[in-house]
């Protein structure tokens, strides 16, 4: 069986999560192949040098500064989505044809499917999160999201099957407009060759107070870069800020009582990150997957204009898995608080992923 695999370029955490759904078909005989942007592919390259990628549409999102702008950016920029999706779709038609794939699998990709293959369409978000003031229009978000998935054979949800399972709201919605299945938390720590480290590379990786994790696009990328340096110099400790930058190779340097590392192989961000009392990072749901196979105890600052990681962050902490505290509302006070006030929150650690293999295993022989 030939599988194409196309993850969106939404930030890197479409990618990550499709790292375990690659090694499962590779695991299962498939012959898999990458749909990739620029701005992805150095990353599946890193985990897949053997793989043979081919250039997908971008969809070139940037994010407005002011998250309440958010409702308006779309209405300006749903005309150039509207022009992506249909481009990918001729696009995923070509591909089929020239390359005669078997399965495509879209990562939130909504018009990478194909008449001539099977189509898998893997998303955490059945439910579009709208915020208060256009709450209105959720159920119309709903409907939209359906009629996308109508072109797809099934629909794949990283999560567990019960409720509250990750995605809380977002995920456990109760209809589907096509067969559905759970495949499991999604992430690349799950492999058994991510193992601690050992020697002297353990002991470079603190004990850490707090462990910031940068990640998602710009504009807000950089400011909470900003926004972490100036929080975490002035709390006693030694805490280290995880930059996100894999393009710049792995860096380090020291400045204060902060470890800067430009990028991470998953090793040492493992150990990183199980060094440290605290994580902070953004609350995007790949990030979760991964915070809970790490172990992590975890605060999380949604992006502005992203409701979905306010949905997100709410919902895990009211289940009392992890904190969230809103960025304008972000300073060294409210982050010394929360960890007061919640300093027993622990995200569930996911079983193996039985899930995911089953799902895989289905696609392959129903091709």
């Amino acid at each position: 069986m030939k599988v194409l695999v196309a993850p969106l370029d939404w930030g890197l955490g479409h990618a990550t999560r499709c790292v375990p759904v690659i090694r499962e078909f590779l695991n299962q005989g498939a012959e898999v192949e990458l749909a990739v942007v620029r701005s992805n592919a150095g990353l599946l390259r890193g985990f897949f040098p053997e793989l043979r990628q081919h250039l997908a549409p971008s969809y070139n999102i940037v994010y407005p500064k002011h998250g309440y702008n958010m409702g308006l950016w779309l209405l300006k920029n749903g005309a150039h989505l509207n022009r992506v999706i249909k481009f990918e779709h001729r696009f995923a038609e070509e591909m089929v044809s020239r390359f005669h794939y078997d399965v495509l699998v879209s990562d939130n990709r909504f018009g990478f499917y194909s008449r001539k293959a099977k189509s898998a369409y893997m998303t955490h978000q059945r439910r579009i999160a709208f915020p208060p003031l256009l709450s209105a229009f959720e159920p119309l978000g709903m409907l939209w999201h359906a009629s996308v998935m109508k072109h797809f054979d099934e629909v794949w949800v990283p999560d567990m099957p019960e409720s509250p399972g990750y995605a809380g709201s977002l995920s456990h919605v109760n209809k589907s407009p096509v067969p559905l299945r759970f495949v499991g938390a999604l992430s690349r720590f799950e492999v058994e060759s991510v193992r601690p480290l050992s020697g002297t590379a353990a002991d470079d990786c603190g004990p850490y107070r707090f462990v910031a994790v940068i990640s998602g696009v710009e504009p807000a990328r950089s400011r909470f870069e900003a926004l972490l340096r100036s929080t975490l110099e002035k709390i006693p400790g030694h805490h280290a800020v995880i930059l996100g930058k894999p393009l710049q190779g792995i860096k380090s340097w020291t400045e204060k009582n902060i470890d800067f590392y430009t990028h991470l192989d998953d090793a040492r961000f493992a150990a990183v990150v199980k060094s440290a009392q605290w994580v902070v990072s953004r609350g995007g749901y790949s990030s979760v997957m991964d915070m809970a196979v790490l172990g992590a105890k975890c605060i999380f600052v949604p992006t502005p204009g992203q409701y979905e990681q306010v949905i997100l962050g709410r919902d895990l902490a009211f289940e009392g898995y992890a904190a969230t505290i809103d960025e304008s509302k972000f300073t060294t006070e409210t982050l010394l608080a929360t960890i007061s006030e919640r300093g027993n929150v622990a995200l569930p650690k996911p079983k193996d992923n039985e899930l995911l293999k089953n799902a895989v295993s289905h696609l392959l022989s129903d091709s």
